[in-house]
């Protein structure tokens, strides 16, 4: 059974970091794109930096 409390904690963190890069692709574009492009330009455009 040593092998089961080995493999669960790494199995864990994989389904983890499987939800994370889901929730990060899911957040790109889509109804927030705009809000999001307009308050990284105000950022910019405040701090005087060109924006990428």
């Amino acid at each position: 059974m040593q092998y089961v409390s080995a493999i669960v904690p790494p199995l864990v963190m994989a389904i983890g970091f499987g939800f994370l890069v889901r929730a990060i692709i899911r957040s790109q574009g889509g109804a927030q794109k705009g809000k999001e492009d307009a308050a990284a330009e105000a950022l910019a455009r405040a701090t005087g930096t060109p924006a990428e």
